[in-house]
């Protein structure tokens, strides 16, 4: 089953019923005058086992204890918002998985060999999804992609990343002076807030494959609690790409993030991508990559499942 994407930017009152998600206005809650029956007409039920991830956007959201425990209970992402609309915490369940303490094992037991064999082909598969991006939307193709892409060696000594980085950025979006930074000009911020579901997507899928998010391949700042996250999501980041290309080409206004904007990046989830042969939607696709992860940790897969454009 697919998980939702919910998200909740007006005032909202979350309470758990009968393991259903109650969304309620608050001033419908507050209002002692109004009848029971038109109360309960005025309420929202989602099924808790639906949500895979709910973003909360506003500063006079009130939820329960009892609806985090059911949505964690359940695998369930919890993003929260600043006062700019950008995901700015994640909150996901500690265990995931039913061997846990077994996994985490063969995670922290990883040779530095095999964390750098799996980093080139992160990065090679990423490197050509951007080429992907580039042919799909200049219709040329890009001969220097293919070719960083195919020289990338064990943990990208050489840093093709940044080389296929600087000239992706410079030629996906017609704009002038366009580079990528989170403080930058737009669409970075369609970019920044699509990258920030797609990390709440692969590190919910992380915890249910019974990884550490924390402990990454490659990424390893101390003071970022989903280096694993930022690391797996590598080779999907062109799919966000795409999709904020595509806003841009739609005439849509892209300078703030709009209802309209995050209507359409909170769709990420669904995006349709291929992965080992198949069409599945994005948050499916996330769950056999971090499936396929922990079976290189444990030894029984040598590659990593990716998608390709």
């Amino acid at each position: 089953m697919i998980k939702k994407t919910i998200y909740i930017g007006n005032p909202a009152y979350l309470s758990l019923r009968d393991k259903q998600l109650v969304i309620k206005l608050p001033e419908i809650v507050k209002n002692e005058s109004l009848s029971e029956e038109f109360k309960h007409k005025s309420e929202v039920v989602k099924p808790i086992e639906d949500i895979g991830v709910i973003v909360l956007d506003n500063k006079q959201i009130t939820i329960t204890s009892g609806v985090l425990e059911a949505l964690l209970e359940n695998n369930s992402a919890v993003v929260t918002c600043d006062s700019k609309s950008m995901p700015v915490g994640l909150m996901l369940p500690l265990y995931g998985n039913t061997t846990q303490n077994e996994r985490f094992r063969f995670q922290l037991d990883a040779s530095i060999p095999l964390k750098k064999q799996l980093w080139q082909q992160t990065i090679k598969t990423k490197i050509e999804n951007q080429a992907a991006v580039l042919y799909i939307c200049s219709g040329e193709e890009v001969r220097c992609m293919k070719s960083w892409a195919a020289d990338v060696k064990s943990g990208d000594s050489e840093n093709l990343e940044a080389r296929a980085a600087a000239y992706y950025w410079k030629n996906l979006f017609n704009i002038d002076y366009f580079t990528r930074d989170r403080e930058g000009i737009p669409p970075n911020n369609l970019l920044n807030y699509g990258y920030a579901i797609l990390r709440a997507v692969v590190a919910r899928n992380l915890v249910i494959s019974g990884l550490l998010p924390t402990l990454g391949i490659h990424h390893h700042n101390r003071y970022n609690a989903y280096c694993l996250a930022d690391d797996i999501m590598e080779p999907y980041r062109p799919y966000v790409d795409k999709l904020v290309y595509d806003i841009i080409g739609n005439g849509i206004d892209y300078s703030e993030l709009t209802k309209e904007v995050k209507a359409k990046l909170l769709g990420i989830p669904t995006l349709d991508v291929t992965i080992s042969g198949k069409r599945s939607p994005l948050m499916v696709a996330v769950g056999q990559t971090t499936a396929s992860l922990y079976k290189c940790f444990s030894g029984e897969l040598r590659r990593i499942s990716y998608p390709e454009m």
